[in-house]
């Protein structure tokens, strides 16, 4: 029979009547691939474990309100208020155990009450995820990338300090300096700081410290280091070449005087390509006690045009030189140097990543552990992701000469909207707890796929 179009639009515009009841739905049924996760990873008595100086007498356990931030933060939310969106859900409550989902008062208290020695416990735990990760994909050459990322907050909180913010001038911040593996993607650990202090301050101890932590775990691998201008030091270049490890570091040549009268009064250059020279001296500043490699490139490039704007026609393109300068002990031709050294600019997605889809940025409390807590949760919800991907397929890669990931990674929010937030019931047919997704086979392969990959590796 025909509809009527008066039909049609009474279908469309007739609102159905409201009805609100507890079927036992839930609006996140892709997170059951991360319970099966987080049970081969063995992650709920590890969290225990940092935190079980903090256990007597508390009515919700520090650590699982801990993995309820990291839930919080996969599901997409960011502040601790937005839980009591999801208090309710029958899955998420599975997940974190918990019969009745505490308050956000409860989750507020957990994080004014750490303390250093949970927050040590934690970092460790982190980095002994990604070196456990690091062990099974049995890789000759770990690159390690350094780099800090402003973190700015409106409120003071302890720790915090006014120093340069690019964004939001004037603004207290954190300044945390951050290592990431380059062929994984994710954080091995980072050096919470105040937002007042250079890229440098504590740099040395941290990179030495992570460069140990992947040689004790990983004996026999050679460690590489990718760094921009601000670690530029004869202190840190001097440390890491007396322990044998390969480096490259963007050089702030405009401090030096000498380099500039180098570039100026240098006549013969060697091309790399169409667009790109080079020439290479041994050289060290006045105050260093050796010299090093270091590789002078200039590319060419179109200048701005200032003044009236006229069309290209007639406005012939005048060309200029930008140059930069690298010192390595990497025993490459320059332009796999050049390669390698370039491909640090990925840890500025992860660090995008971090932010955005992770809230990295968000400062929940007053207290510094609290805090730095906070920022734990949110690099465990972003690597775990990343693990989850590792643990369903093989990688894509072979190691490249910019040190790309060695998977191709959909970001967290891919993860999120194509598999965690999706709509299912929890029920119990003859007895057996069953979740029901709603049909369709792009989800069900997908699903079935992380769960199947997971049991492999249980």
């Amino acid at each position: 029979m025909k509809r009527s179009r008066k039909d049609v639009a009474r279908k469309v515009t007739e609102i159905p009547q409201l009805r609100f009841e507890d079927q036992r739905l839930t609006s996140f049924a892709g997170l059951v691939v991360f319970i099966k996760l987080f049970q081969v990873l063995k992650l709920r008595n590890r969290f225990a474990r940092c935190f079980e100086h903090h256990n007597a007498g508390k009515a919700f356990a520090p650590a699982r309100l801990f993995l309820q931030l990291i839930v919080h933060l996969l599901l997409g939310f960011r502040e601790l208020r937005h839980a009591d969106y999801y208090r309710d859900d029958p899955l998420v409550q599975r997940v974190l155990g918990f019969d009745v989902m505490p308050n956000v008062a409860t989750l507020s208290r957990m994080l004014k009450r750490a303390d250093q020695k949970s927050v040590d416990k934690l970092k460790k735990l982190l980095s002994d995820l990604v070196l456990e990760r690091l062990a099974e994909t049995q890789l000759r050459r770990i690159t390690l990338d350094f780099d800090g990322s402003v973190l700015s907050t409106t409120r003071k909180a302890q720790g915090t300090a006014v120093g340069f913010n690019k964004k939001k001038k004037g603004a207290r911040s954190y300044y945390p300096l951050f290592c990431t593996v380059a062929q994984t993607a994710q954080v091995l650990s980072f050096l919470h700081r105040s937002g007042n202090v250079h890229d440098s301050n504590g740099a040395r101890e941290f990179i030495l410290q992570c460069v140990r932590l992947v040689q004790e775990s990983l004996p026999g691998v050679i460690v590489e280091v990718r760094m921009d201008s601000a670690f530029f030091s004869d202190e840190i270049v001097s440390s890491l070449s007396e322990r044998g490890i390969e480096f490259s570091i963007s050089v702030p040549f405009e401090r030096f005087a000498e380099l500039k009268g180098m570039i100026e009064n240098r006549q013969r250059w060697y091309s790399i390509d169409d667009e790109r020279d080079y020439y290479e001296a041994n050289w060290k500043p006045k105050s260093w006690s050796r010299r090093y490699r270091f590789m002078f490139v200039r590319t060419r490039t179109k200048q701005q045009q200032k003044g009236p704007v006229q069309l290209d026609l007639f406005e012939p393109y005048q060309y200029g030189y930008e140059f930069k300068v690298v010192i390595t002990n990497k025993q490459l031709q320059v332009a796999g140097i050049l390669d390698y050294h370039d491909g640090r600019g990925s840890q500025e997605g992860v660090f995008a990543e971090l932010k955005t889809h992770c809230h990295m940025d968000y400062i929940p409390v007053r207290t510094l552990h609290g805090n730095t807590t906070y920022l734990l949760a949110g690099i465990f919800s972003l690597n775990l992701t990343r693990e989850l991907q590792m643990q369903n397929r093989e990688p894509e890669r072979t190691t490249t000469g910019k040190r790309s990931t060695l998977w191709v990674f959909e970001k967290v929010d891919t993860i999120r909207k194509t598999t965690i937030q999706r709509a299912g019931r929890l029920s119990r047919p003859s007895g057996k707890l069953t979740l029901t997704f709603c049909a369709g086979r792009r989800l069900q392969q997908r699903v079935e796929g992380f769960l199947q990959s997971l049991d492999t590796a249980a």
